[in-house]
């Protein structure tokens, strides 16, 4: 499955509401480690079709950031029924990124 990439508009629908677990990325175009993170991100996207892997650009909404508490980027967020169950940050393996999903 591609990426869904995330606005306050389809936030609610494409995360809150999804019947399958979702891994966010928080990130942002500046961000280095961010990039770093991308092609990791596609490659989870493809490979995974038991999740939804979506991008949210913190810089574009900075809401939504601000109220899941993003404060620093990359962070990653697991959401499991419209909550939060798992978060971390930074550069991970792809193999750390896919254990927060489980």
């Amino acid at each position: 499955m591609a990426i869904v990439h995330l606005s306050k508009d389809n936030f609610k629908e494409e995360v809150l509401e999804s019947k399958v677990p979702v891994l966010v990325d928080f990130w942002a175009t500046w961000c280095g480690p961010c990039q770093t993170m991308g092609p990791l991100m596609e490659e989870i996207a493809e490979e995974r079709t038991d999740i939804k892997v979506c991008k949210l650009d913190v810089d574009q909404e900075q809401e939504l950031a601000r109220q899941y508490r993003v404060m620093s980027i990359p962070t990653f967020l697991v959401f499991k029924d419209g909550e939060v169950v798992k978060r971390d940050m930074g550069v991970m393996s792809k193999e750390e990124v896919e254990g927060l999903v489980g």
